[in-house]
């Protein structure tokens, strides 16, 4: 039986965040019905990154206005967000605090290993455009330090 593309789909995931998890730029797994090979080509850092506007849907102009924001920090990997360090916590930072380089902005879960995302500059939080336990993809959005 030919395995379901959800399956498919989680092991691609999975396969990326080890990638992530471990420094590696290349894994492949293979059994009897399926060959799955993730290759990075470049090193994966949190950094602040600027994507494209036109990649957005024309119908997201307040998403479009935050990827082009030079301050924007996005996801170096593929897991679930936390604001906070437990359930019930105060969260790492809040919009309009000022934070310095390196401070814990949030937590992003990937193959049950909690990853710390740093500030890649110190700066005043304008906006956190991810909520507390919501699933990330690699180079999501997820706050914006002026």
């Amino acid at each position: 039986m030919a395995k379901s593309k959800k399956s498919r789909d989680q092991l691609i995931r999975e396969l990326s965040a080890l990638l992530d998890e471990t420094g590696l730029t290349e894994i492949e797994v293979e059994d009897d019905e399926l060959r799955v090979r993730v290759v990075r080509s470049a090193t994966v850092a949190a950094s602040t990154t600027v994507v494209a506007a036109a990649d957005l849907p024309a119908d997201e102009p307040a998403a479009a206005e935050a990827v082009a924001h030079p301050g924007l920090v996005v996801s170096p990997m593929v897991g679930t967000v936390y604001l906070a360090a437990e359930p019930g916590a105060e969260p790492f930072v809040k919009a309009g605090a000022k934070v310095e380089e390196g401070q814990t902005l949030m937590i992003i879960e990937a193959m049950k290993v909690m990853n710390p995302i740093p500030a890649p500059r110190g700066g005043t939080i304008k906006e956190i455009l991810v909520s507390d336990s919501q699933p990330v993809e690699f180079d999501e959005p997820l706050v914006i330090i002026e």
